[in-house]
């Protein structure tokens, strides 16, 4: 029996089945037929390129963990003081006696090297999905509007309903489109949100643009940096890629892709970070990330600002799988980022091409709907600078074996 099959044990012999369990049970058996069933795989060693799971050593493209550091020994070492020095948990919330020095010397730091406006300030969360609910619900209202890239993550949206704001999508990159929004909008405060870097497709949002917009109707800029701290702007982000900063800016940036640890962390003006702390509910109700990780964090954060030959590796990274990868028969996105989607269009024939990577020793994941539109099922292969270039060529290889055999 499969471990998906084990999870939903048949009811017991002579008892009658509740129409809820029932209900429960057809919704499952519906995704399975669209091909959209999700099933976890069993990691069982550290994140890294080569990676063991569910017994088999495996060539992983799968990661955001794009610069390393995940197990990195330099991080692993400050986790180990940071446990040894302040413990394994906070114990409260930040408010409630839970906002260590480490805490308070990250959001400092971030805060600085990030600088999406003068004299910004920053403050973290446990999580970037946590950020985006804490910083929407707190700067928005029945009376307001947030306007949203119709490509944009999950958590913002869910942000966005959290606050009650009224929500309006506009076609991805569409600024012509979104600037007709804005302009007929009566709402009280206006917020642009948008991802920087787009999870699924590896693009760019056109942060000028919005920042211009957000500018000429008097909003707020609010930018998931999830997929570019780290990474772009010598490690500052996208805000630095783009040569952007402006008190209008409220920038989220995650620490557990590029940084390697995990948690997140909100850098605006002044005013935003304390309306944050003072009132955003998925804030105060939270209790505190451990101690300890913001001890490793600071670690990563040295080496993002030092390392640049992890950055060169990855952008080098980049370059060679695009350049092979313009062959395959799937749509390559043009993405120049770390995030390097194939485009194969129909599930079952995604998650085909992910199963026969798989047999070959490699794990790149296929992701379906809702994830990502109907019809755009893909392989999202992620870059990492810890892969070789040798690496690249075996899934290169791979697929072009996979492409020629069909199978």
């Amino acid at each position: 029996m499969s471990r998906a099959a084990a999870a939903f044990p048949a009811p017991a012999a002579g008892t009658a089945r509740s129409r809820i369990f029932a209900d429960l049970d057809r919704a499952i058996a519906q995704r399975r037929d669209d091909d959209l069933l999700r099933t976890r795989r069993v990691m069982e060693s550290s994140a890294g390129p080569y990676v063991r799971i569910d017994g088999r050593d495996l060539l992983a493209f799968s990661s955001n963990d794009y610069l390393g550091l995940a197990d990195a020994p330099a991080v692993v070492a400050a986790a180990q003081e940071g446990a040894r020095r302040w413990g394994a948990g906070a114990g409260a919330s930040h408010l409630a006696g839970g906002h260590f020095a480490p805490h308070d010397e990250l959001e400092r730091a971030l805060a600085e090297f990030v600088a999406p406006a003068a004299h910004a300030r920053a403050v973290l969360f446990s999580t970037g999905y946590l950020a985006n609910l804490a910083l929407l619900s707190a700067l928005a209202g029945r009376e307001d509007a947030i306007f949203a890239d119709r490509l944009n993550h999950a958590c913002l949206n869910d942000g966005a309903l959290l606050s009650r704001a009224q929500l309006v999508r506009y076609a991805h990159g569409d600024t012509a489109a979104l600037a007709a929004r804005l302009a007929a909008s009566q709402a009280r405060r206006k917020i642009i949100a948008t991802d920087a870097v787009f999870s699924m497709d590896g693009d760019l949002a056109p942060l000028p643009h919005l920042l211009e917009l957000a500018e000429r109707f008097d909003a707020l800029l609010v930018v998931d940096d999830a997929h570019g701290f780290g990474v772009l702007g010598e490690g500052r982000g996208s805000l630095a890629h783009a040569r952007l900063a402006s008190e209008r800016i409220v920038y989220m940036g995650t620490l557990g892709k590029a940084a390697g640890v995990a948690g997140a962390f909100v850098a605006a003006h002044p005013l935003v970070v304390e309306t944050i702390i003072q009132s955003a509910r998925p804030y105060i109700y939270t209790t505190a990330s451990p101690p300890m990780l913001a001890h490793a964090l600071l670690c990563s954060l040295h080496i993002i600002r030092t390392d640049t030959e992890r950055r060169q590796r990855l952008h080098a990274n980049i370059a060679h799988f695009r350049a092979g990868a313009g062959a395959l028969p799937w749509r390559l996105l043009a993405s120049t980022t770390a995030i390097q989607p194939l485009v194969v269009g129909d599930n079952a024939a995604s998650i085909a091409l992910s199963e026969a990577l798989w047999r070959r020793g490699i794990w790149v994941p296929a992701i379906r709907p809702p994830t990502v539109p109907p019809g755009t099922a893909r392989l999202r292969v992620s870059l990492s600078a810890a892969h070789a270039s040798t690496d690249i060529d075996t899934l290169l290889d791979a697929l072009a074996h996979i492409a020629a055999d069909g199978a």
